[in-house]
């Protein structure tokens, strides 16, 4: 299972946040706006889902940075 875990502005910062934390080790999901799917642009807000267990792991990196 995943948890929501933070909304982004759009795919570029989602991304970033998505190669940041896999370079520690933690895998994310990012999820378009819901009923966009296919058709979402790059500048629409994605929303970034970490495992169940792991949202304390993804906050203690971002305390890191």
């Amino acid at each position: 299972m995943w948890v929501e875990f933070m909304t982004v502005r759009n795919a570029y910062v989602a991304e970033t946040w998505q190669e940041l934390f896999a370079a520690e080790g933690l895998s994310i999901r990012v999820i378009p706006p819901i009923g966009r799917g296919e058709s979402a642009s790059m500048r629409d807000a994605r929303t970034l889902y970490v495992p169940t267990g792991k949202a304390h792991v993804a906050r203690e990196i971002l305390r890191k940075i």
